[in-house]
């Protein structure tokens, strides 16, 4: 399976899903997916330790565990909508790494 995603991954020119986690973890990203219902959407979002808030009882999709139940599915921290967003693997048609940061999504808790 993992020689499969990779050859996807290469072909449409995106990291594997793998390496995706990765840079999400030390960057705030720029993610183009295309949504189920067909609606393109582009999303700015992270994994950064000190831009997404800590994790909370209530708020599950806070929590790792929960975050990563689904193999299909990269669950992330939207910066601009200040929330938990998620989309498919599958469905990314691009990412790109933003270069210049905004202090408010930084999180200050």
């Amino acid at each position: 399976m993992t020689e499969v995603s990779d050859t996807v991954a290469s072909l449409k020119g995106i990291p594997t899903k793998k390496d995706l986690k990765l840079q999400l973890e030390q960057n705030v990203m720029v993610v183009d997916f295309t949504k189920l219902n067909g609606d393109k959407r582009v999303m700015t979002c992270t994994l950064r330790e000190d831009i997404k808030p800590p994790a909370t009882k209530t708020d599950t999709l806070s929590q790792k565990k929960v975050r990563e139940i689904s193999d299909a599915v990269v669950s992330v921290w939207d910066v601009n909508a200040k929330g938990w967003r998620s989309f498919r693997y599958d469905r990314i048609n691009s990412v790109d790494i933003v270069e210049e940061y905004l202090t408010e999504w930084y999180n200050k808790g």
